[in-house]
């Protein structure tokens, strides 16, 4: 039996998790990456090395491929369309990626299938800034770059319309939304095959420094029943109506007044997951390798009661591997995840995940850990 290949587009630490998830199914991938130095470069066998803006490139990668994915969503759309033309199945598929892909279209597409959002809308310049916060509560409105951002890159919170002049600069279209009045980050993510078969992960908390996801906590801590049920139900409508195939993150925000408001939208596997790789019975890793294959899903639920994970960021202490020692022996049930990247102050170079019955320990062991890899914890 020849087992399927997996062209995985983007070498970061998703293609590298994803291809873990892979090996024991017996899955093949292939990668386009960077550089031989991305964090999937190290551990994948065929690789290929490449840019993925470059339809050739993107052609000649893709034969020999049973199916196309990706660990960003950065691929021209144009691009994806010649493939699926050449027959190449690619997973999600543009029609669905583009909303992952361009802010503005997302919003006009949740707007038309009834999806809660923040108020928003496409501004042309600071004046039209200016009058889109007028027309709500005022100054201050978030202002994003339809294209490119993440990690809180081409996002600026704005008090004025003097301080609004810098996103335009970019030279692509600017989304304006209210400043929402939120109680915490939520994040739904659901995994959906070809033939409609999905599976929902259990709602998160994500807790935000400085624009880059910092801890996730699984299930979301507090959360009525209720809301839960309608952010999950509300995951798997976004993952059906806009024909995603593979892993789909919802962010959200919960408002004081109880509501939820769609933030964001990840189709690939995505931070706020990253959680499942030791606390579900099937990662989001080894979901999204089972849906672009159309293979049966695996069964999402939690392995524990809670599950932490937090992001080890690099700092001014670069040999990490010598921390290790203080981790395990501290914390055998410790779970670590590193990436093979340099570090770099502020850079994601791994995560680790705890686990068990008593949140406060469960949280304080996987800071402690984070923090001590990082070298701003010294005992």
């Amino acid at each position: 039996m020849t087992f399927p290949v997996v062209g995985m587009v983007g070498g970061g630490q998703l293609a590298r998790m994803t291809h873990e998830a892979g090996i024991p199914l017996g899955i093949r991938f292939k990668l386009l990456s960077d550089t031989p130095q991305d964090s999937a470069a190290q551990v994948v066998h065929d690789v290929v090395i490449g840019d993925y803006r470059d339809l050739d490139t993107l052609r000649a990668f893709a034969r020999g491929c049973d199916v196309i994915t990706f660990d960003h969503e950065h691929v021209p759309t144009e691009h994806l369309r010649a493939l699926e033309a050449d027959g190449i199945p690619v997973r999600p598929g543009p029609d669905a990626l583009v909303h992952a892909q361009d802010k503005g279209v997302m919003r006009a597409k949740l707007d038309a299938i009834g999806v809660p959002c923040p108020r928003h809308r496409i501004v042309s310049d600071p004046a039209d800034v200016a009058a889109f916060a007028a027309e709500g509560d005022g100054f201050p409105v978030v202002l994003k770059t339809v294209r490119g951002g993440y990690d809180g890159k081409g996002v600026w919170v704005v008090r004025s319309a003097e301080e609004a002049a810098e996103p335009f600069r970019a030279g692509v279209p600017v989304l304006a939304e209210e400043k929402v009045d939120f109680v915490r980050e939520l994040a739904a993510n659901v995994v959906r095959s070809p033939h409609g078969q999905a599976v929902a992960y259990p709602v998160v908390e994500s807790q935000q420094v400085n624009g880059v996801c910092d801890t996730v906590i699984a299930p979301a801590p507090g959360l009525a029943e209720e809301l839960a049920l309608k952010a999950e139900e509300l995951a798997l409508r976004i993952a059906k109506e806009l024909g995603v195939v593979g892993h789909l993150a919802v962010e959200l925000f919960q408002t004081r007044d109880g509501r939820i408001l769609v933030n964001e939208l990840a189709m690939r596997p995505h931070n706020s997951g990253h959680w499942s790789q030791d606390g579900a019975i099937t990662s989001q890793f080894a979901n999204h390798v089972r849906a672009v294959l159309d293979l049966p899903l695996g069964d999402p639920r939690p392995r524990a009661r809670w599950t932490v994970m937090v992001n080890v960021l690099g700092g001014d202490y670069p040999d990490m591997y010598s921390a290790y020692l203080h981790c395990m022996a501290r914390d055998p049930q410790l779970k670590i995840h590193m990436y093979g990247k340099d570090v770099k102050p502020g850079r994601k170079v791994g995560h680790v995940n705890t686990y068990g019955d008593d949140l406060d320990d469960v949280l304080e062991r996987a800071r402690h850990a984070a923090g001590y890899l990082r070298g701003t914890i010294t005992e």
